[in-house]
């Protein structure tokens, strides 16, 4: 019996052991809409040995409509039993992969595009570990950006109100096998952060997924709206999605040597060289709305610039401080990503761009020393520091001449993804906003 047939059988004894009588079959559209359907305990045996199908058609980016026929196959070392709802007649989940009829993947499956990214890092030698540090605002409402607290960074004081849905929401991705790390206020008003602990790519682009759902679920049954929409607030700090991550060949961090001043390994600063060199061109999956430019600005503790430096919370990536005896611990922070983007295709841009600069043997780039941001423009030029993209449709501009991203995604999510993301800067360069109409009416 191979380890699939374990998961099966465990899956089975557990649904039955729990009452469980329904089953959420969750997977992702290539915007990083969770999609799914439930099915009962009765169709829960077929579904894990033959998948079940469903109509691909009206899922954005998935299909035209001659390829609508698609098969959700279901994972189940991903199965879990949602908390949130009742015990009795209980209901559980799990992630799906995207299949063909005839049972070969679907390439457009966001999660077999990760696979694949994993699986060149994998011929290499590597597995690759990431910990993603998600901020997320509470909200009165879904209308207009009404804080619940004044709080700040790290604030334990009345002021932060929304202590208890941090609480309630930890404990509900623990009970789900999500193991957490950190949970705090962060520097804007009614600005939290919750920060799940390292974990392999793909389980952790799942748990991304499901971390988002019960983000929200839990502030709605409080009577409040959790977003995590880049840059809600103009005058305060936007919502990312610092990704720590780091390359593992077996049990030995392929970040690390001890004889470099930033305990950085010659692969670490390879990979850093990668990720600086193609930052511009994965930006339109890091950061694909257009509200996700309005935070890439200075001044907000969010990169505009690509440099790299250890501690310097302006720069693109920054290098955590190394704490002696904790090599396993040594990884980069990439800091570009906001939580609205799809984490399977973010994943596997930023493990291609990272790779990109192993397999090609980049120049290391030198650090910061200063803030980039403190700088004038004719110092950055002087140094060759560029900017990243400042608005999506530069980024998808810059996107579409990316072989780098059309080989990390795969030629039809890659088309597809352009295709969608000029479709979205059309509709908002042709919309009117209400900056216009404060603006413009009264005077023209």
């Amino acid at each position: 019996m191979n380890q699939r047939d374990d998961a099966r059988d465990y899956v089975l004894r557990s649904a039955k052991e729990n009452d469980v009588k329904f089953i959420r079959l969750w997977f992702t559209d290539i915007l990083g809409n969770l999609k799914g359907f439930a099915i009962t305990v009765a169709e829960l045996e077929g579904a894990l040995s033959q998948g079940m199908a469903f109509d691909g058609s009206s899922i954005e980016g998935f299909a035209r409509m001659d390829e609508s026929d698609m098969v959700a196959m279901p994972d189940p070392t991903t199965f879990s039993i949602l908390p949130w709802r009742p015990r009795q007649n209980a209901v559980a989940r799990m992630f799906c992969d995207v299949l063909r009829p005839d049972g070969t993947p679907f390439e457009g499956d966001p999660r077999y595009v990760l696979k694949q990214a994993l699986a060149r890092a994998a011929k290499l030698g590597y597995t690759y570990q990431v910990g993603p540090e998600m901020e997320h605002f509470y909200f009165k409402d879904s209308t207009k950006p009404e804080a619940l607290d004044a709080g700040g960074y790290f604030d334990l004081t009345p002021l932060d109100t929304a202590t208890e849905l941090r609480r309630e929401t930890v404990l509900t991705l623990e009970e789900m096998g999500i193991p957490v790390e950190y949970s705090h206020h962060e520097a804007a008003n009614s600005q939290h952060e919750i920060d799940l602990r390292h974990t392999d790519a793909l389980t952790m682009a799942d748990s991304v997924m499901t971390y988002r759902l019960v983000v929200k679920e839990v502030a709605m049954r409080h009577g409040a709206y959790a977003t995590f929409m880049p840059k809600p607030l103009a005058d305060q700090n936007g919502n990312g999605m610092h990704v720590n991550q780091s390359l593992f060949k077996g049990d030995k961090n392929a970040f690390y040597d001890a004889k470099d001043p930033f305990k950085l390994s010659k692969t670490a600063h390879r990979y850093i060289a990668g990720l600086l060199r193609h930052a511009p061109e994965i930006a339109c999956v890091c950061n694909q709305w257009v509200n996700s430019y309005k935070r890439l600005v200075p001044g907000f503790e969010a990169p505009a610039y690509i440099s790299w430096a250890p501690v310097n919370r302006s720069d693109l990536i920054r290098v955590p401080a190394y704490r002696p005896g904790r090599e396993s611990s040594v990884r980069i922070e990439f800091r570009q990503p906001d939580p609205t983007c799809n984490p399977y295709l973010t994943f596997a841009a930023m493990l291609s761009a990272g790779l990109e600069g192993i397999e090609n043997e980049y120049e290391p780039v030198p650090p910061m020393e200063t803030d980039v941001t403190l700088m004038t423009d004719e110092q950055r030029q002087a140094r060759q520091i560029a900017s990243l993209p400042g608005s999506l449709f530069e980024a998808v501009r810059i996107a579409e001449q990316s072989d780098v991203l059309r080989r990390a995604l795969g030629e039809h999510t890659f088309k597809s993804l352009i295709h969608n993301k000029r479709i979205e800067w059309e509709r908002y360069r042709s919309a009117v906003t209400d900056y216009e109409i404060k603006r413009y009416l009264s005077i023209l």
